[in-house]
């Protein structure tokens, strides 16, 4: 069954632009490593939880709203070995002075197991 990377990451949002673009980008290079779909997801419609919620997950600041992305993976074999050709992928190490248009240091992502998967 289907394998899935989760991340919840604040990102200026001054930055849409440019993080779309680096997802664009980088989303081919995880699909020629073995993932079957990405998914990158801009908040537009974030409830204030009572005790947590996608903002406060992610210590989003004032100026800073939240995307929600996914990595679908064939299975987790395929994803250890797919994400593990990802890191090393010369295309995706960090160009010198170009600095990433999310913040790192508070993005939240883990992989998931898929428990049910239903479609129309």
């Amino acid at each position: 069954m289907a394998y899935m990377d989760g991340f919840v990451i604040p990102v200026p949002k001054g930055n849409k632009e440019r993080y779309r673009e680096v997802a664009a980008y980088a989303a081919p290079i995880f699909i020629e490593h073995g993932a079957t779909r990405v998914v990158e997801c801009w908040a537009n419609d974030i409830k204030p939880g009572k005790v947590n919620d996608f903002r406060t997950a992610v210590i989003a600041e004032e100026g800073e709203e939240v995307v929600f992305s996914w990595i679908e993976w064939p299975d987790k074999e395929t994803r250890d070995a797919g994400s593990a050709k990802v890191m090393v992928d010369p295309r995706m190490q960090p160009k010198e002075g170009e600095d990433m248009p999310f913040i790192g240091a508070r993005l939240i992502y883990g992989g998931f197991e898929v428990l049910v998967d239903a479609s129309a």
